[in-house]
């Protein structure tokens, strides 16, 4: 599987960054200056200032869906197979039992990945947009800091107040004209964590 980033030791972030590094747990979906992730276009002098994944909350579906999976082999086959009239080999039985719980860990892990591996990052250069999609591809965009245009974010539902998460725009004048982080933790801190590094780079 080709690597879209990795965790490291990096020396302590420069006297212009806002916040300290810290070193970021795995399963993290906010980080502000992470000081153990890089990724693989990372050049020499460009720092991660900010880290995103979608919000854990875009998990609860697809997990809940994967317990019934699990427990269904155990509750509806039974009932299956008594309805039908001729009785099914044992060895028909397990191999069908063994192909739904292979499917069933496909189905976890396409999920799993496609979360872990769908990442948002912001550096004091630029601001990359990669999204995993199934098991062999990848979509890598990017706009530099300094073409931003505008920034906006946008928060609707119960559940988006309850859990604080949301969607955030930025308009750009580069290649790529809009970026989108989807579902992702804080968005208004995401905005503002954003300005604040386009504005410095601005000052310099």
């Amino acid at each position: 599987m080709t690597t879209v980033y990795k965790q490291q030791q990096k020396t302590p972030v420069e006297k212009t960054q806002p916040v300290k590094a810290m070193r970021m747990p795995a399963f993290t979906s906010f980080a502000r200056n992470p000081s153990n992730v890089r990724f693989e276009t990372q050049e020499s002098h460009e720092t991660v200032l900010l880290f995103l994944r979608q919000h854990p909350i875009v998990n609860v579906p697809w997990i809940a869906l994967s317990v019934l999976l699990v427990l269904a082999p155990t509750i509806v086959f039974p009932l299956l197979f008594r309805a039908i009239p001729v009785p099914l080999p044992v060895g028909y039985v397990i191999i069908a039992t063994a192909f739904w719980y292979l499917a069933t860990f496909g189905f976890i892990l396409t999920n799993f990945l496609h979360w872990f591996f769908n990442i948002y990052i912001v550096t004091n250069e630029r601001i990359i947009d990669i999204d995993f999609k199934f098991l062999l591809y990848k979509h890598f965009s990017q706009a530099e800091l300094s073409k931003i245009q505008d920034l906006s974010f946008t928060s609707s539902g119960i559940g988006a107040t309850l859990f604080n998460y949301g969607n955030v725009n930025v308009q750009t004048a580069g290649e790529t004209p809009t970026l989108e982080f989807e579902i992702v933790p804080h968005p208004q801190k995401v905005v503002e964590t954003i300005r604040e590094i386009a504005e410095g780079i601005e000052k310099t």
